[in-house]
């Protein structure tokens, strides 16, 4: 693809976290990084690679209110020893591992450039699984957590290298701000033409408020109790052709915005769900646990994670979306329906499946559960 922007030659000096940046080495290196990751995420021919075994001990040493009505905290993670993080770009997680053993992912909404800490932030969900229940009530300072990556399903990609748009409009609702958070920070250091539309119910439950509103006139922030729900065309002011657009929050925002660009000839969209998507063109099947024997039906609109967790609540789970690969089982007998992108061929012909997402192409699946 030939690019329509150049990037700028000198990255800023503190953008990659580094003393002395290599300036020219660095820039060749994220332009082709973010070439790889823009077609990993759009094409998925081949499943990315992940790396299960890496796991870094951290300590929570902040912990900060960032959304009173909404119950949103953040906390700031960094090595016991002192040395410095593995680096991440814009849109990528963490996979924290609880006190309990529960897994679960979350956006790093800090900056890239800070080697010595990760942010997350993390939204109470009473009625949830009990991932978030546990990090706001056992996660205090000083606190030992290990987490796993970071990873990156929600890559940023830069105008003119793998995308070819021009500017770049942002959308988020809520929470859905932790991904969106170092984008604005990258594409705002790097002189990128952008502009964002932040949406909540008020002011007092949007977190990071006053860090967002510090971009300025780029910035729009739009409140439910100030101006009624948003339409599409409220979340899209001045998109074109020549926009990318990146979206994170609540389905009904996402989905919106995802009808409104079907009728936007040359718009790119790239959006992040916090929750499973539903099933499609399912049928109805059970599933056999094999150390117990117990039998489960799994209706055509659920998936075989979330009948399994009514019987087994502790079985391992995170992302619910297909790629972070912790709800991994393997099955003894039946025929699966993989609709993962993830699971290697080889993985496969072992017998292994995601049960967040994929099913049974026959009757019964025996899972070594």
């Amino acid at each position: 693809m030939t690019p329509t922007r150049p990037i700028p030659a000198e990255p800023p000096r503190d953008l990659y976290g580094k003393d002395r940046p290599d300036r020219a080495t660095r820039v060749l290196e994220l332009i082709a990084e973010t070439r790889l990751r823009w077609t990993t995420f759009v094409n998925r021919k081949e499943p990315p690679t992940l790396v299960d075994d890496f796991r870094i001990p951290l300590v929570v040493v902040e912990r900060r209110v960032e959304a009173h009505d909404t119950d949103v905290i953040s906390l700031m993670l960094t090595a016991p020893d002192g040395r410095k993080l593995p680096e991440w770009r814009p849109g990528a997680h963490l996979d924290l591992e609880l006190p309990s053993g529960r897994v679960r992912q979350y956006s790093l909404c800090g900056d890239p450039a800070d080697r010595n800490a990760y942010r997350v932030a993390v939204r109470r969900i009473p009625e949830g699984g009990g991932g978030s229940l546990e990090v706001h009530d056992a996660l205090t300072v000083g606190t030992p957590v290990t987490v796993r990556g970071p990873r990156n399903a929600f890559p940023f990609v830069l105008p003119g290298y793998g995308s070819s748009a021009a500017r770049v409009h942002f959308v988020a609702g809520g929470i859905g701000i932790t991904p969106i958070l170092p984008m604005i920070r990258m594409a705002d250091r790097l002189g990128v033409d952008w502009s964002m539309v932040y949406v909540g119910r008020s002011r007092d439950t949007i977190p990071f408020l006053s860090e967002v509103e510090g971009f300025g006139d780029r910035v729009t922030v739009r409140t439910d109790d100030e101006h009624g729900l948003p339409t599409a065309a409220d979340l899209l002011p001045g998109v074109g052709p020549d926009t990318s657009i990146y979206c994170c929050g609540p389905v009904v925002m996402t989905q919106a915005i995802a009808t409104a660009v079907r009728d936007m000839p040359g718009v790119e969209l790239y959006s992040e769900r916090f929750s499973a998507p539903p099933v499609v063109d399912g049928t109805a099947f059970q599933v056999e646990l094999a150390r117990s024997g117990e039998i489960i039906d799994i209706p055509a609109d659920k998936s075989v994670l979330e009948e399994v967790l009514k019987v087994l609540p502790t079985a391992p789970y995170s992302c619910r979306q297909g790629f972070c690969r912790t709800c991994k089982v393997n099955v003894l007998s039946g025929d699966i329906d993989h609709r993962d992108t993830v699971l290697t061929s080889d993985e496969r012909a072992a017998g292994d499946m995601l049960i967040c997402m994929s099913r049974c192409a026959g009757d019964r699946l025996v899972l070594d559960l």
